[in-house]
């Protein structure tokens, strides 16, 4: 699968759903099938599931590409493919019975309000899990819990469920990100076998060698969605560049003769350009690393990915803000693409993948502190 020209070609179909997408709440039903057709939902699942099993870097740069065009459409792309890397820690006739029809999706949700009893054979699971991004396109949904063990330390397990057997709840009125369809579902004393409940990220439970699911899905759901950010900056940069022939109100030059904005727009290119250099950078050289030493990533190549992610991630935010600023009152009418992107962007930027406290774990790092951060 050449998934980067793929990308490519399917942003005309993007861009003319997108408007769809927003209206609806989650990806417009011609858009959602033509992206599950092409595996976009499923871009690291195994190859001997038919998956594309892209490599980390591509990854990246396949969801900049979709973010371009429309940020929910990209986020999508993202947490679904995220959520497919579980296939290597099912067992194969599971992992066959959720992925192998083509339209097989997986959506989950972050740990909530959840309790796990075992019983014999497996679980019974009570909660409510949100921000199932993808859900209303996904054949399977899942939600993350931490279960107890006399005398152990708890561990967390990841509960799979048909997706018609839960019921979904519409929640999801928010700033931006309107399309990713990120609601929720509860289940009450629901039985779940202990096929059902795997472990994820968990390296002894891993049944697939590749050196992709070495990588857990913390790493690639940091750098997908920093892509993502990165992908609505860019595009927020272009739409000015657009619009530079004409002249505000008020001022002497259009505002691509006026040298103020001259030097601005210098620094926030180079800005861009830096953030999306250090996160390629840094996801590829950790895939170069573990492709052949054939271990797991350390920890400080674990920390190098969130820090560069979340480095990528503000300052997408900060340039693409200050580009909606600097375009005027141009860019506050819902014709232009301006106000969905910056509405897009500042809620990717509320998201847990944006919090300032990420460099806080870096520091620590550097500083030789110990670091007891969950998602690095």
């Amino acid at each position: 699968m050449d998934a980067p020209r793929r990308a490519r070609e399917l942003r005309p179909l993007i861009e003319a759903s997108a408007a769809e997408t927003e209206a609806a709440g989650r990806l417009a039903p011609g858009l959602a099938a033509e992206l599950a057709r092409a595996g976009f939902f499923r871009l690291l699942l195994p190859r001997w599931l038919n998956g594309p099993q892209l490599d980390p870097p591509t990854f990246v740069r396949v969801v900049e590409e979709l973010a371009g065009v429309d940020a929910s459409t990209a986020w999508v792309v993202c947490q679904t493919s995220g959520c497919s890397m579980i296939a290597a820690y099912l067992p194969r006739q599971l992992a066959e019975t959720m992925f192998g029809p083509a339209e097989g999706v997986l959506a989950w949700g972050p740990p909530a309000s959840a309790t796990a009893q075992a019983v014999p054979g497996g679980w019974a699971v009570s909660g409510t899990w949100g921000f199932l991004s993808g859900c209303h396109h996904a054949t399977w949904v899942g939600g993350a819990c931490a279960v107890a063990f006399p005398g152990a330390s708890d561990e967390e397990r990841t509960f799979l469920f048909p997706a018609d057997e839960v019921q979904l709840m519409e929640r999801w009125r928010v700033l931006g990100l309107r399309g990713t369809g990120s609601d929720s579902f509860s289940v009450a004393g629901a039985f779940v076998p202990t096929e059902r409940a795997p472990r994820r990220d968990h390296p002894a439970d891993r049944l697939d060698p590749s050196p992709l699911y070495r990588f857990h899905t913390t790493q690639l759901f940091a750098a997908g969605f920093g892509g993502v950010a990165l992908g609505i900056a860019r595009a927020l940069l272009d739409d000015l560049l657009a619009t530079t022939a004409r002249q505000p109100r008020g001022a002497r030059s259009t505002l691509r003769d006026d040298e103020a904005f001259q030097l601005q727009l210098g620094r926030w290119e180079a800005r861009l350009r830096a953030a999306r250099a250090l996160l390629l950078t840094t996801i590829d050289g950790a895939w170069h690393a573990v492709s052949m030493a054939n271990d797991e990533l350390t920890l400080r190549q674990r920390i190098d990915i969130r820090l560069a992610a979340s480095h990528a991630i503000a300052e997408a935010r900060d340039v693409g803000t200050a580009a909606f600023h600097a375009a005027g009152s141009s860019a506050i009418f819902t014709t232009q693409g301006f106000e969905r992107r910056l509405r897009d962007l500042l809620t990717l930027g509320q998201q847990v993948q944006a919090r300032d406290d990420h460099f806080q774990t870096a520091g620590r790092s550097l500083l030789g502190l110990p670091t007891n951060s969950p998602f690095v």
